[in-house]
């Protein structure tokens, strides 16, 4: 019986090369928490010792513009291909991306040429004409959160705290949410594909942590491109959210863990906008429940301060989950730049409590 379970799991699992990988950064990522990608490379490099390569030349991989209609799939498979000839010429073959939108791309990208190779040639082509470069075809293609997830237990081993709360010892409850462009568009390409995402409810499991199922656990966050873009469709996102929020606040965790930027972002700042819109919020005593990051979360247990790794920088204040961990922290360095001075404080809102 077990070995036919194993079988079946096998189905839903991944390759994930083990080391040596070309970094593709998100263009959102940068903006919406500019540190959580310097400390991915950090805990890779610093911490389980790999060498990953990020590359001062990418550029986007087009992927906001292409969903939401504004450059056609001929434009983005030659992008894609520029993308993949950068990683060649560095000398590499494994391609690792920071945005699952990115992710859907290049998964859609290899897909398409596989199909239908007139259109990789159609590609090589284009640009040879366009860069006179050429390239290979990754051989192995991977969100960094699989690579996160693939060395979580080493990252347990090495953590300074676990997913417990300090003052009972009782697991902490978290919420994982998928990102749909992950899991859902070509979901054989991700760690439990649709039915089964295990990604980030590994780190989960062998980080202490309980994991918490509701009904609306694999429910979009919203995001849409189209429905946030445009503003008059930005109810549609925001309900979205709600739908979750509301599914989970009756188990009360104590996090959400996600591995899209778009979906951090939104499920953080949509409970700010929602406390202004209704008065609700979802978290104790007034706040909000936390929305972290894979690598941030990674950071927070392996010891990193919680405002070097950009804490700061989320909506819903990290300072309960901060508490509950046991970890020790300086709420006079939160609003302070690298060189000390204290950079100002954002405007509070009316209702959601922020420190």
């Amino acid at each position: 019986m077990a070995r036919r379970i194993n079988q079946q799991w096998a189905e839903y699992n991944k390759e994930i090369a083990s080391n040596h990988y070309y970094f593709a950064r998100s263009c959102i990522r940068q903006n919406f928490f500019p540190a959580a990608e310097e400390l991915f490379l950090k805990i890779l490099r610093d911490e389980l010792h790999l060498d990953i390569y990020d590359d001062a030349r990418q550029t986007t991989c087009t992927g906001i513009a292409y969903h939401s209609g504004i450059i056609p799939l001929e434009t983005t498979m030659t992008v894609v291909a520029n993308l993949f000839a950068l990683m060649t010429e560095a000398g590499y073959e494994n391609f690792v991306c920071s945005c699952v939108t990115s992710f859907g791309i290049y998964s859609e990208v290899l897909e398409t040429w596989k199909h239908f190779p007139e259109t990789e040639t159609q590609t090589r082509e284009a640009l040879m004409r366009a860069t006179g470069r050429t390239f290979n075809i990754p051989k192995n293609l991977v969100h960094a959160s699989d690579i996160i997830y693939k060395f979580r237990k080493e990252i347990a081993e090495k953590a300074a705290y676990k997913l417990v709360n300090a003052s009972n010892g009782l697991p902490l409850k978290i919420v994982d949410h998928i990102g749909c462009h992950y899991a859902k568009i070509f979901p054989d390409k991700g760690i439990g594909g649709a039915e089964y995402p295990y990604v980030l409810a590994g780190m989960i499991d062998d980080w202490g942590g309980a994991q918490v199922d509701y009904p609306e656990r694999r429910h979009c966050c919203g995001f849409g491109f189209r429905q946030y873009l445009l503003k008059s469709n930005r109810g549609y996102s925001l309900t979205n959210s709600k739908m979750k929020f509301d599914s989970m606040q009756p188990y009360k965790p104590d996090l959400i863990i996600a591995n899209c930027p778009g979906c951090t972002f939104f499920l953080d700042r949509w409970q700010y906008v929602i406390s202004e819109q209704e008065g609700k919020t979802y978290g104790e005593n007034g706040y909000g429940i936390p929305v972290l990051t894979y690598e941030e979360l990674a950071g927070l247990l392996l010891g990193y301060n919680p405002w070097d790794i950009g804490l700061q920088m989320h909506q819903v204040a990290v300072e309960p989950l901060l508490l509950k961990l046991g970890i020790t922290f300086s709420i006079e360095d939160k609003y302070k730049g690298k060189d000390g001075e204290f950079i100002g404080k954002p405007e509070k809102p009316s209702i959601l409590v922020t420190e």
